[in-house]
């Protein structure tokens, strides 16, 4: 297992040096750098086509900064510094800790100098810029904003709701976990529903669309396959650092058909996962406490982030070769819907998660979600389909 990105450059060059830096919080990174980009294409492709068109804005030409430009900055530096220098100072304690970097970054540590420090440099230059382009007579002109120069905004957004929404979700998963210690559920660097991120990382995303008067559904639309893509890249950071989403113990033999395959890939041990968790060996059993259920593990846990990973990198390839094909607004994200829920439906029969008594049924949070993607994704392709019919 490689917990932190230095372990994997450690075992594939050779050096040894230890940084903080969970490996599966690298690969989120990695994720919103990619899937921003696929955006972006998309966005573009989606304005020559003429279903996107830009605004126009108003703009003060060679103005002075403005005091809230400053301050804002001033607080963007300060945040930054505040943990930077923390990093720098404690870097032996976080490298220790068990959590390490998430757990501190959530934590309200930090250096008030660090702080300071930087507060002042991004306000001074800030006040630099600003002094480089002004005029004796600021003058207001338009400028022409396109939809895919929103895109950036937009994945922070969906980045910082993602990640308000994945710990909500999480925490009301674990709801004894989180009437135990609620202050450290909800600020420890471990503990996130993905589907919760969607969903609140995906609101604010379409609220801010929505202000800035872009046509939501072919925001949806173009991002439908990079979501599934980054959905994907995160997912290799959950099988390579062993956070703890592995499946339950696979007590089947693997087929003949597969022998060819690693035996990783059949059933793993996640040893030296960042959790700590051990899941024993052949020979070893391991009784192991998932969500009040015992489970008794041989090192045969299923890599069911390796599995949605490859099942998403199928699911994002068939939405991009059918993205030009697909003429009607809002089939594209319906047929997204319509998969992922699928797609996670299946993989939480061999996932450990907690259950929900839902009308007689026992169902897990993600599954439940998943239902609903699906026959909201069916609702979606019927009412699209029906509306592109009126209006012809």
């Amino acid at each position: 297992m490689f917990p932190y990105l230095s372990d994997l450059t450690n075992y594939l060059f050779g050096f040894t040096f230890s940084f903080p830096l969970p490996m599966f919080g690298f690969m989120v990174a990695i994720a919103f750098i990619v899937g921003n980009n696929v955006w972006v294409r998309e966005m573009k492709r989606k304005e020559a086509d003429g279903l996107l068109t830009f605004t126009l804005v108003k703009v003060m030409k060679g103005a002075k900064a403005s005091v809230n430009d400053l301050i804002g900055n001033g607080i963007f530096g300060f945040a930054i510094g505040y943990k930077i220098l923390g990093v720098v100072l404690n870097y032996s304690e976080i490298t220790n800790a068990k959590e390490g970097l998430p757990d501190y970054i959530l934590s309200l540590e930090g250096s008030f100098i660090g702080g300071i420090i930087l507060a002042a440099i991004m306000v001074y230059l800030k006040y630099r810029e600003a002094e480089k382009q002004r005029l004796p007579n600021p003058v207001e002109v338009e400028e022409k904003v396109h939809p895919y120069q929103l895109v950036g905004t937009m994945t922070f957004i969906a980045a910082i709701g993602g990640i308000i929404g994945a710990k909500l979700f999480d925490a009301i998963e674990h709801m004894d976990r989180l009437i135990e210690a609620p202050i450290e559920t909800l600020f420890s660097g471990s503990g996130l529903s993905i589907y919760g991120g969607l969903i609140i990382g995906g609101g604010s995303v379409v609220y801010y669309a929505y202000l800035k008067k872009i046509k939501i559904v072919h925001v949806i639309d173009s991002c439908a396959p990079c979501l599934m893509l980054a959905y994907g890249i995160g997912r290799i950071g959950c099988q390579l650092s062993g956070d703890g989403d592995w499946g339950m113990p696979n007590e089947l033999p693997m087929p003949d058909v597969l022998s060819f395959l690693p035996d990783w890939m059949w059933s793993m041990d996640y040893l030296g996962n960042i959790n700590g968790a051990d899941l024993g060996a052949p020979g070893r059993p391991v009784e192991v406490i998932e969500s009040g259920v015992a489970y008794i593990y041989e090192g045969n846990a299923w890599p069911t982030p390796f599995y949605e990973t490859i099942m998403a990198f199928i699911i994002f390839a068939g939405l991009w070769a059918y993205r030009k094909k697909i003429k009607i607004a809002g089939v594209m994200f319906s047929i997204y819907l319509i998969f992922n829920g699928i797609e996670r439906f299946f993989i939480e029969k061999i996932r450990i998660n907690s259950n929900y008594d839902l009308f007689g049924l026992e169902a897990t949070q993600a599954e439940i979600i998943a239902v609903l993607l699906f026959f909201a994704g069916i609702g979606g392709i019927i009412y699209s389909v029906k509306s592109a019919k009126k209006k012809k």
